[in-house]
């Protein structure tokens, strides 16, 4: 999934109360593994969404910037990997620029970012998918669907998440050149929607805090949050995405994120 759309048969352990001692170390690893896998078996058959975005970024001595983009995504089978197309509008010198993502189940995604102003289409390297997503506190390897196959997973145990219960799951990326070490997950054991990601560095010390609220259901079964606040503990800098007239099923296809088409996209 990415960002906007889900972090996903489950081989139901059987859902351990609080009280219950930890578990080994091979077992914390499949019922990590199992809890990603249902979250994902909830969520599967969007197809294809659409959604229109508000980005607030706020520095440590408050000051703002407000960006407004679209929003394309294309959900492809297993492990093929989802298809996330970024299209901003405001400020004005911003406008037409396009990020495209390929996401690839354990290994690198595939980037590019289309210039305007320079009439051309950028390949984002690998390594540089840990910078800043335009200036704001999510990388762009935040913005790529997260697949499966990109992380291992560890049950932590249940912990409270505002007034919900949550499964807590440390994923470890496997693909190369990620910015962290691990991203440990809330799972609300409602609907087993994200409700919270904390962002450890690469040496394992605290870097940055996703907040996913204002949930709303669409179609009967697919969860989408209304906003993700994403805070970075070592700066004091943030970002606010709100999102709003979410749809799906609209009959995007894989020629809606070919790389060769981003000049046509308006």
């Amino acid at each position: 999934m990415t960002l906007l759309n889900r972090l996903f048969p489950i081989l139901l352990l059987g859902l351990l109360p609080l009280t219950q001692p930890a578990l080994a170390a091979s077992d914390a690893e499949t019922r990590g593994l199992a809890i990603a896998q249902e979250a994902e078996r909830r969520d599967a058959g969007w197809r294809d969404s659409q959604v229109t975005a508000t980005m607030l970024l706020t520095d440590r001595r408050g000051q703002t910037r407000e960006r407004s983009l679209r929003i394309w995504m294309l959900e492809k089978p297993g492990d093929a990997g989802d298809k996330t197309l970024t299209i901003f509008d405001t400020p004005a010198d911003m406008k037409g620029t396009i990020f495209l993502a390929h996401a690839v189940s354990g290994g690198d995604d595939n980037l590019w970012l289309y210039l305007p102003s320079l009439k051309r289409v950028k390949r984002i390297s690998s390594s540089n998918k840990t910078g800043a997503f335009f200036g704001s506190e999510f990388a762009y390897e935040d913005i790529a669907a997260q697949e499966i196959g990109k992380f291992t997973y560890r049950y932590l145990g249940d912990r409270p998440c505002g007034s919900l219960t949550c499964y807590v799951v440390e994923r470890r990326p496997t693909y190369p050149n990620s910015g962290y070490s691990a991203l440990v997950t809330f799972f609300d054991t409602k609907e087993y929607r994200v409700q919270r990601i904390e962002y450890l560095d690469k040496g394992g010390k605290p870097m940055k805090v996703l907040t996913l609220s204002g949930y709303n259901v669409y179609s009967d079964r697919f969860w989408r949050p209304t906003t993700l606040q994403m805070e970075n503990l070592k700066t004091g800098k943030s970002t606010v995405l709100t999102y709003s007239g979410y749809s799906f099923g609209s009959g995007l296809s894989d020629g809606d994120f070919d790389s060769g088409r981003l000049r046509d996209i308006q």
